[in-house]
C-alpha cells in the first residue's frame, strides 16, 4: 500500500465513526478503537510513525482539557472521596491482576507486575471523551469521577516507576522541566489570554501557546524517558482558572476542544485499536476471558461500593467508567514488550483486554446507566458547588 493512501484511510475512519457515533448514540471514542482495531486486522492500514505521535499528543491534549474541567473547589471539599475511590480502584485490580498472572496463569514475575499494572489503570481520555459527549463535565459527579480517575492513574504512574523504572539525570531534568514550565504557565500565562492584540484573532494564538506547553512537556518528556500525561493534566488544572468564568476564555478551550476533536484525537483512539490482534488473542482466549472478568470485578469491588456510598444516585455509572482503559495500560504494556518483560502472545492479551475495557463498560454505562434526571446530575451526597 502506498504510504501517502494511510492519511486517507485515517480521514475516512474518522468521518465514519462520528457518523456511526451520532446514528448509534454512543461515544465516538468506542467507534473509533472498534473501527481501528477492524481496519488493522483487515490490514487496510498499518501503523506509521506520524499516527504514533499525533496519537501520543493527542492523549495528552484530552489529558489537558480533562484537567482543565476539573473543579478545584471540589477537590478540596471532596478530597476523601477522590482519594478512596482513586486509590481502591487502582489497588483491588493490581493485586489480583498479579496475582492470577503470577500464581495461576504462571507469567513470570515482572511480566505479572506489568499486567497487574496494566489492568489497573483508567482512561482519562476515554471518560473526559464520554463525559463531554453526554454533557457531564459541568456536573459534581463529572468532575469527582475526572478527580478520582486521575489518582487512579497517578498510582499506575508511580508504580511503574517504582517497580521498573532506572532514574537518571534526564529523568530529574523532565521533573524540573515539567515544573519550570507550569511555574512559567502561571506567572506569564496572562500575557496571552489578557492581551487585547491577541484576542479573537483568526491565527489562534492562544490555542498555539497551548500547543506549545504541551509539545515542550513532550520533548522533555521523551528525553528523560517519562510520560507527558501527568503534567498535562497538572497544567489543565492550572489553566481552569483562566477557562471557568470568562466567556472568551472558555471560547479558547472550545475552540481547542473542536480543533482537537477533529482530527487529532480520534488518531489517538484508532490507534489504540490498531495495536489488538485478534490472531494472538484468539490464540489465548482463556486468559484474555479470565483477565477481562478479573478487571472488571477487581474494578467493582473495589470502586462500586465507596461509590455508592458517596455517589448513590451515579455508583454503577461511575463504576462502570472506572473500569476502562487505555493510556497508561497500553503505555504499561508496550514498556512491558520493549524492555522484554512481556512476548508477544502476552502483549496482545493485555492490549486486547485494555482495548476491550475501554469499550465494553462503556458502552454498557451509556446505555443503561446514564444519569439523565438533572436533581441526580446535579446533587453529589446533598448537593454543593456546581460551576
Amino acid at each position: 500500500m502506498q504510504a501517502d493512501t494511510v492519511p486517507l484511510i485515517m480521514g475516512i475512519l474518522i468521518l465514519v465513526s462520528s457518523l456511526i457515533s451520532l446514528r448509534l448514540g454512543l461515544s465516538v471514542a468506542i467507534i473509533e478503537i472498534l473501527l481501528g482495531a477492524c481496519a488493522g486486522n483487515l490490514g487496510l492500514i498499518k501503523t506509521e510513525e506520524w499516527m504514533i505521535y499525533l496519537a501520543n499528543f493527542g492523549g495528552i491534549i484530552l489529558t489537558f482539557l480533562a484537567g482543565a474541567e476539573i473543579d478545584t473547589k471540589l477537590i478540596k471539599r471532596k478530597l476523601k472521596e477522590s482519594l478512596l475511590i482513586g486509590l481502591f480502584s487502582f489497588l483491588i485490580p493490581f493485586l489480583a491482576v498479579f496475582g492470577f498472572s503470577y500464581l495461576a496463569a504462571g507469567w513470570k514475575l515482572q511480566a505479572s507486575l506489568i499486567a497487574g499494572v496494566a489492568l489497573s489503570t483508567t482512561s482519562l481520555a476515554v471518560v473526559y471523551s464520554v463525559l463531554v459527549e453526554t454533557g457531564l463535565t459541568k456536573t459534581e459527579i463529572g468532575k469527582l469521577l475526572m478527580a478520582s480517575t486521575f489518582v487512579t492513574d497517578m498510582s499506575t504512574a508511580l508504580a511503574l516507576s517504582v517497580l521498573f523504572s532506572k532514574p537518571t539525570l534526564y529523568t530529574l531534568v523532565f521533573i524540573l522541566a515539567s515544573i519550570a514550565i507550569i511555574a512559567l504557565a502561571k506567572n506569564f500565562s496572562h500575557l496571552v489570554f489578557d492581551n487585547p492584540l491577541l484576542k479573537d484573532k483568526v491565527i489562534e494564538p492562544e490555542l498555539k501557546y497551548i500547543f506549545l506547553l504541551l509539545l515542550a512537556f513532550v520533548y522533555f518528556a521523551k528525553l528523560g524517558d517519562g510520560h507527558a500525561v501527568l503534567p498535562a493534566f497538572l497544567l489543565g488544572m492550572y489553566m481552569a482558572r483562566y477557562f471557568k468564568d470568562r466567556s472568551e476564555t472558555k471560547m479558547v478551550k472550545n475552540r481547542l476542544r473542536v480543533v482537537s476533536y477533529a482530527f487529532i484525537t480520534p488518531v489517538f483512539f484508532i490507534l489504540g485499536g490498531l495495536r489488538v490482534s485478534f490472531p494472538l488473542i484468539w490464540s489465548a482466549i482463556g486468559i484474555f476471558l479470565i483477565l477481562f472478568a478479573l478487571k472488571i470485578a477487581a474494578k467493582f469491588v473495589g470502586v462500586y461500593f465507596l461509590a455508592r456510598k458517596y455517589i448513590p444516585d451515579g455508583s454503577m455509572y461511575l463504576t462502570l467508567l472506572m473500569s476502562t482503559g487505555l493510556t497508561f495500560g497500553t503505555i504499561a504494556a508496550v514498556f512491558g514488550l520493549s524492555a522484554g518483560y512481556l512476548d508477544q502472545a502476552q502483549y496482545s492479551v493485555l492490549i486486547g483486554v485494555v482495548i476491550a475495557s475501554a469499550v465494553i463498560p462503556t458502552l454498557i454505562a451509556q446505555k443503561w446507566f446514564l444519569p439523565v434526571d438533572d436533581e441526580d446530575l446535579l446533587e453529589f451526597n446533598g448537593g454543593g458547588e456546581g460551576d
